[in-house]
């Protein structure tokens, strides 16, 4: 059975340790090793995730069972527009399959919704299959960007975004 929690700060190394399982999997094919090394030592050192907890960025993780699977992370990007940003959305490979991500964003539309957004963006790499996921799920191609993070990599992304 899979539940979702919202995640602690006692909860951060299970989100780092399921991106770094992860990432390889989703990445390796798209951007290399190197810019995958980079990417989570920026993006999910525990001093940025600690700071976007502190931040008001909610984290929810989902278990099969007793074992950690995935998790999703989310946050207001615009207040004014109510328009929230799913930022995180990973399952481990061992667990593909089971409908845990549709689970996830399922919970995050809820609590957006319940929050009152008006929209809910992500960014996501425009050569990874999870984009055909968000497709299914009701996201639209908002726009093409090209991001620079550093270090000479840059993030290739399509904006996507669900209205409510």
């Amino acid at each position: 059975m899979i539940t979702i929690r919202k995640a602690k700060e006692g909860d951060i190394e299970i989100i780092r340790s399921i991106a770094a399982n992860t990432w390889p999997s989703a990445y390796l094919e798209i951007i290399g090793q190197t810019q995958i090394d980079y990417m989570l030592e920026k993006m999910y050192n525990l001093a940025e995730l600690l700071k976007q907890l502190m931040d008001g960025h909610t984290f929810l993780i989902a278990e099969d069972g007793e074992a950690d699977a995935g998790f999703a992370g989310y946050s207001i990007i615009n207040h004014d527009e109510r328009i929230y940003k799913l930022h995180k959305l990973y399952v481990l490979p061992t667990a593909h399959g089971k409908g845990i991500g549709k689970i996830l964003i399922n919970e995050v539309f809820n609590q957006v919704k319940n929050l009152g957004a008006s929209a809910l963006q992500l960014n996501v790499n425009k050569h990874n299959k999870a984009k055909d996921f968000y497709l299914k799920g009701g996201f639209n191609i908002k726009e093409s960007v090209v991001l620079d993070i550093g270090d000479g990599f840059v993030m290739d992304d399509y904006v996507m975004e669900y209205k409510f």
